[in-house]
């Protein structure tokens, strides 16, 4: 199961089964000012419009592989990540499930949603006030950064957005394990779109055997 829970998150996104809380430190949550309250309800209004969303994005794993490729994301639950050659893996979720093909080792696995810090960014309604728990804001120079955690499952890492300030936009997060190990998604562009169809987000098992009726 280790071998398993590793070549994810070497694969991407930190979208990864959980490993044993005693593996991650937890720090309590720090109270919010008001003005870090004011950003967080900002980038709750902002993640809230962005329904269906495509773009470009580059990952930078743990040990900084570096790994573009082209992303679909529609709340709630549905997600897409294709990444460029020589990688080819193709990270999707529908909403229930996430499955991840790899095209070069020729494996195809599949592990719940609701076990993923992602699942905070997907869900229909986005509220960091309920089982979410705001653990840090950070201020930049030309943005903020909001370090997220879902208080019923700590054991399963954080997730950090960060956001440019003028504009608002989102560019990027960070996903930190149950290990402590983080992976990276710059965005390289975030447009809004129509939504896409269902097949976009049900890559088939390639490699399952034909059902015999």
């Amino acid at each position: 199961m280790k071998t398993r829970r590793f070549a994810l998150a070497a694969l991407g996104v930190a979208l990864i089964a959980p490993l044993p809380a005693a593996a991650l430190k937890i720090m309590p949550p720090a109270p919010l000012s008001a003005d870090d309250q004011a950003l967080v309800d900002k980038a709750v209004a902002y993640l809230d419009n962005a329904k269906s969303v495509r773009g470009r994005f580059v990952q930078t794993d743990s040990r900084g592989n570096v790994a573009p490729g082209t992303f679909f994301l529609q709340r709630p639950g549905k997600a897409r990540f294709d990444y460029d050659p020589p990688a080819k893996v193709i990270m999707a979720s529908d909403g229930q499930v996430v499955s991840i093909w790899n095209q070069r080792l020729k494996t195809f696995q599949s592990y719940p949603l609701s076990m993923t810090p992602l699942s905070i960014f997907l869900a229909k309604e986005i509220r960091l006030d309920r089982g979410i728990k705001v653990v840090r804001v950070d201020h930049l120079a030309d943005g903020f950064v909001i370090t997220a955690r879902d208080m019923r499952r700590q054991s399963e890492g954080q997730i950090a957005l960060t956001f440019s300030s003028s504009p608002l936009q989102l560019k990027g997060w960070t996903v930190t394990d149950a290990q402590g190990l983080s992976t990276r998604v710059s965005l390289q562009d975030f447009t809004l779109s129509a939504p896409f169809d269902s097949s976009v987000f049900k890559p088939a098992n390639p490699y399952a055997k034909p059902v015999v009726r």
